[in-house]
């Protein structure tokens, strides 16, 4: 691909986990030798690096093509949003801007200036961009790839640093075409804007060079999927989570990507909750651990899109009453989470039947067999399981109800 080779990174397990292999080892080892309080040790500090590692993703390209308006896009924010890019014609990043995602904090998406410039010098530009903080580079063009990008996409290649080449704008070039020459086969006309940057990008000594054709005013049409989907499987196991949990919901496949990650969050959860001892629920037999089940069912939301502020920018980007998108959320999470919801989640879950067995076999690869079916883990399993399906459903009534169906 138009990247490094993938770092080399531990075996990661099969299952939904994001343990390696030797670090599930370690764990089933402390929980023989120290029981689950040394244990919990382990997945808190997994769940602290999900929460505290941060993903800083470099865009860079001549002036004009297209940066701010990409790294608006990809924070589900428009021109005239608080904190969105500038944009404009002119050439107004003259050092590295940083813009933070507005749910994940530690997500920044960092706009440079062109290289090559007069101040930017190709020969000093890495240097001076402190190349080693960004974990991949974007690299935009409006129109055909410079000398530039291509001294860029090299050095990168050598400092084991993975860039995607991002053609931008491909709604102005058809737009012309049809302007120009009326009915046209667009797939056809697509694949010859592929592969007349890749002979570019080839001609110019980049080996299989991949190009991604991106509308940024329209992410769910093109090559956007394809992007997230390379960038996905070169990301380590946590950023590419937080990647995931980053992107908005333009589509059906990213929300049920998003799920995919956060089901791997909920036996971490739960074994702390079954760790940290049983806080009885009002009205409820079975107990769990209140500010942990709190928690994940907040993040859950925010993550899912379905928080006020999500809702507000995502009804924006696709040009609808923000009263619309609410409307076909039909949800007890999306307000305040109150004992009494807890409670009614909680008489909810007993029609579910989650086994021990199915639980360790299918998601917990360790600590899962050593709770009893009646366990303040199963329970708080069982809840955020729920909570999780919940989320989804409401947040796939939101994405049709904001772009229609896929």
């Amino acid at each position: 691909m138009g990247g490094s080779s993938s770092r080399d990174q531990p075996t990661e397990t099969s299952n939904s986990s994001f343990f390696t292999e030797d670090e599930l080892r370690n764990l089933k080892s402390e929980y023989e030798t120290g029981g689950m309080e040394k244990a919990k040790l382990l997945i808190q500090r997994k769940i602290n690096d999900l929460e505290n590692t941060e993903l800083n993703i470099a865009v860079t390209g001549q002036s004009g093509a297209g940066k701010s308006t990409f790294i608006n896009a990809m924070r589900g924010l428009d021109k005239d949003d608080e904190g969105a890019a500038e944009t404009g014609p002119t050439e107004g990043t003259m050092e590295p801007t940083g813009y933070r995602h507005p749910n994940l904090p530690n997500v920044c998406l960092w706009d440079l200036p062109g290289v090559g410039t007069p101040k930017f010098p190709a020969r000093k530009y890495l240097k001076q961009m402190k190349f080693d903080k960004y974990d991949f580079f974007i690299i935009i063009s409006g129109c055909r790839f410079t000398e530039n990008d291509v001294k860029l996409a090299k050095e990168s290649k050598r400092l084991k640093k993975n860039f995607y080449f991002v053609r931008s704008k491909i709604e102005n070039d058809l737009h012309a075409m049809r302007m120009e020459r009326g009915d046209f086969n667009e797939e056809e006309e697509l694949e010859k804007i592929r592969n007349y940057c890749n002979r570019n990008l080839q001609e110019a000594g980049i080996q299989s060079p991949r190009v991604f054709l991106i509308s940024s005013i329209d992410l769910n049409r093109y090559d956007f999927n394809l992007l997230n989907n390379a960038l996905e499987g070169d990301l380590p196991s946590i950023k590419k989570s937080i990647y995931i949990l980053a992107l908005p919901n333009l589509n059906l496949e990213i929300v049920e990507r998003k799920k995919k990650e956060l089901k791997k969050r909920v036996w971490m959860l739960a074994s702390l909750s079954g760790a940290i001892g049983a806080v009885p629920v009002p009205g409820v037999s079975l107990g769990c651990d209140i500010a942990i089940l709190i928690g994940g069912i907040i993040d859950f939301r925010k993550y899912m899109g379905l928080d006020d502020a999500s809702l507000q920018r995502l009804a924006k980007m696709a040009g609808k009453p923000v009263e619309d998108l609410k409307a076909v959320v039909n949800s007890p999470l999306v307000g305040e989470i109150t004992p009494d919801i807890i409670n009614r989640l909680a008489w909810g879950t007993a029609a579910v039947v989650i086994s021990v067995l199915e639980i360790t076999l299918d998601i917990i690869p360790v600590v899962g067999s050593i709770f009893g079916a009646g366990s303040s883990f199963l329970m708080t399993y069982k809840l955020l399981t729920g909570v999780l399906d919940n989320l989804t459903v409401n947040a796939e009534k939101v994405v049709t109800a904001a772009f229609g169906t896929d």
